[in-house]
């Protein structure tokens, strides 16, 4: 079984070749990021693609990998469809579900207007979504939550940061330092995969030597043939992934459609992908926004970030903030947060979200009013061990452990993984 590494894409020959792939990953979102956190190279399995509709020419795993990272696409506008189902108790189907899920990644200032994409995009992780995607290189990105009477945006340009929420008719601004001249797509917000280039890139840089990953037939997606890339744990008994299909356009290489599914199989956990889309480069007026009269802007504190950093939980969005610690390797990678460090950076950023110090929840806290810790006594199942004691939240894909010592360990990993890691790191 040959190993190969990740493939750099290589500058495009033309500036105004298409090109929107993410220029990084999140360190430990919920829920693809822990698919396999902190790993650099693939493990490859040669396969030919079946024959399918649509009829493509034959192609070997080891090209379809190499098409992708080779990819020149700087520019896509379309459509995109996201839905997640982790199986959530119906009391956590709303924004209570985000408080829990996001809440251990922080805000900074201006958290608490209900513009800030800390708190809003929280909302992906249930339920479905359409969503408008507009990329123009690494300077210009706009992503449109779209909803029946209203629409949320957070639109990147240049150094200029703004989200707008038509609903609530408030705006978020951020200033941000310049992008690094060879820095990648930053795709905002990264904090969740909000395209299918996204989703790809993650799990692609995140399967080192433990995942086989084979070509699997074809497939046609928004009106466009696609080969279908199929990635499979290796050697990991207590992950809970099962498998991940990917869609990849036969012409330019790009990710159109990203599908997770458990372990235990049913539907799958996150399916994201393109239900129209066009590599043509989107009008400059789609990345310019003037707040209307009216409005009220909370300013946020952007110090030190650069613009892919923006509600993706780093040390930069929440200034003094630790950086989680991952236990093991691959599939079964374990973060563990301080939820107490992250409240004490959240209140030094005048934050309106976070933990308090003993690792409980702020009442009230977050979109929805939900508070983690009384969410998890209710619906989690309480364990203990040689670590002390805590309770386990559980969803198809990610569980959670949060410890009566405030330490919070996430994984898509089984119960006893989550135990087993607090009991090695105590």
């Amino acid at each position: 079984m040959a190993l190969i590494q990740p493939i750099g894409r290589p500058e495009p020959d033309e500036p105004d070749e298409p090109r929107g792939r993410g220029r990084k990953i999140a360190r430990y979102t919920v829920p693809v990021a822990v698919a396999g956190v902190a790993v650099a190279t693939i493990t490859l399995v040669p396969a030919l693609a079946d024959a399918g509709d649509p009829s493509l020419p034959k192609i070997t795993t080891q090209q379809l990998l190499t098409k992708i990272a080779a990819s020149n696409t700087r520019t896509v506008d379309g459509t995109v469809k996201v839905s997640t189902d982790l199986g959530l108790p119906d009391a956590l189907s709303g924004g209570a579900a985000g408080s829990l899920l996001s809440g251990a990644g922080g805000a900074g200032k201006g958290g608490s207007s209900s513009a800030a994409p800390q708190s809003r995009l929280a909302q992906l992780l249930v339920g479905t979504h359409q969503l408008h995607v507009s990329v123009d290189g690494p300077d210009r990105q706009k992503v449109s939550i779209i909803e029946p009477t209203a629409e949320y945006s957070v639109i990147h340009n240049g150094t200029q940061l703004w989200a707008y929420d038509s609903a609530s008719d408030q705006a978020y601004h951020s200033a941000l330092p310049a992008a690094a001249p060879d820095q990648q797509p930053s795709q905002l917000p990264e904090g969740v995969p909000t395209t299918p280039q996204a989703a790809a890139e993650q799990v692609l840089k995140a399967a080192r030597g433990i995942a086989s990953i084979t070509v699997d037939g074809t497939a046609r997606v928004a009106g466009r043939s696609a080969y279908e890339l199929v990635v499979t744990p290796e050697h990991a008994d207590t992950t809970t992934v099962g498998s991940i299909r990917i869609a990849v356009d036969s012409s330019t290489g790009v990710p159109l459609k990203f599908t997770l599914v458990p372990k235990g199989g049913g539907k799958a956990v996150f399916d994201i992908g393109f239900t129209k889309v066009g590599f043509g480069a989107p009008a400059a007026s789609t990345f310019s926004f003037s707040p209307p009269k009216g409005v009220k802007v909370t300013e946020g504190k952007t110090s030190g970030a650069r613009p892919g950093d923006i509600g993706n939980g780093s040390r930069n969005a929440v200034p003094g903030a630790a950086e989680p610690t991952v236990l093991g390797t691959g599939w079964d990678s374990v973060a563990v947060i301080d939820t107490g460090a992250l409240a004490s950076a959240g209140k030094a950023a005048d934050s309106g979200a976070g933990f308090g110090s003993d690792g409980k929840g702020k009442a009230g806290s977050g979109p929805g009013g939900g508070d983690p810790q009384s969410l998890l006594n209710s619906y989690g199942t309480k364990v203990t061990g040689s670590f002390g004691s805590g309770t386990v939240f559980h969803t198809r894909l990610v569980n959670v452990l949060l410890t009566d010592k405030g330490k919070l360990y996430v994984g898509a990993v089984t119960q006893s993984a989550l135990t087993a890691a607090a009991d090695a790191a105590k």
